[in-house]
């Protein structure tokens, strides 16, 4: 695999919102220090202004769309990520829920940037209780990055209330390649990735500080503080 696409390999993936607003257009302006996919930088290092526009619907269907400034290093002119989803909400029990769907991701400013657009497959489950909010979530691609490699991601996540608008997030999450030959990280099949962080409001905008770090050693991928600040619209 090419120095690019080595590169391209720690993409970005977007975040469904916690919550499925009903019949709602929102639009949330997210600004953080680093653009990280599984703890590693898709913006060389450097700060990203990302934006969403979310449609729900009552019955628990939603579509949007996720964009973010990317920086891959030098000779890599793609500058642009924008994604497409839509996807379904469900309340299982009242403790359980299910959010599935499907995603495509698009990269753009460079000449080769529409070479790597590929769907991509998620589901998400949730179990609160007393502790807090459980997570189980899976994402999988079948054309990884337009390479026809198999992809997927396992996420185990617990979100701890400890006070009235306080929260903390902690998450350990895998990526593997089904066909390393394809596609692979420096010759590995598979890498780790654990994450901390704090999350609170103020004055309607949501604030996350969170602490990340993966099990490869590269410059984007090690120890890493972040600060992110948002605001969500509803149209």
């Amino acid at each position: 695999m090419n120095t690019k696409l080595k590169t391209l390999a720690l993409l970005g993936l977007f975040t469904l919102p916690a919550t499925i607003m009903a019949d709602e257009l929102t639009s949330t302006i997210n600004a953080t220090t680093d653009y990280t996919f599984n703890g590693v930088s898709q913006t060389d290092n450097g700060p990203a202004l990302q934006a969403s526009l979310d449609y729900a619907l009552d019955s628990g269907w939603y579509m949007g769309a996720w964009a973010s400034n990317v920086d891959f290093g030098s000779g890599e002119d793609t500058w642009l990520e924008l994604d497409f989803y839509v996807g379904k909400y469900m309340e299982l029990t009242d403790r359980v829920s299910l959010d599935a769907g499907i995603a495509y991701y698009t990269y753009h400013g460079d000449d080769a940037s529409d070479e790597y657009y590929y769907p991509e497959i998620y589901s998400k489950f949730g179990y609160s209780s007393s502790l807090g909010q459980s997570e189980l979530n899976f994402w999988y691609s079948w054309d990884y990055f337009g390479l026809d490699a198999g992809h997927y991601i396992a996420m185990v996540a617990h979100t701890f209330n400890i006070a009235e608008g306080h929260d903390i997030r902690i998450s350990f999450d895998r990526s593997t390649s089904n066909d390393k030959n394809k596609w692979s990280w420096d010759g590995d099949k598979s890498y780790n990735h654990y994450r901390a962080e704090y999350m609170t409001s103020w004055e309607g905008f949501d604030i996350n500080v969170a602490v990340e770090d993966t099990s490869m050693d590269t410059d984007l991928s090690d120890t890493r503080a972040l600060v992110s600040v948002s605001r969500t619209f509803t149209l």
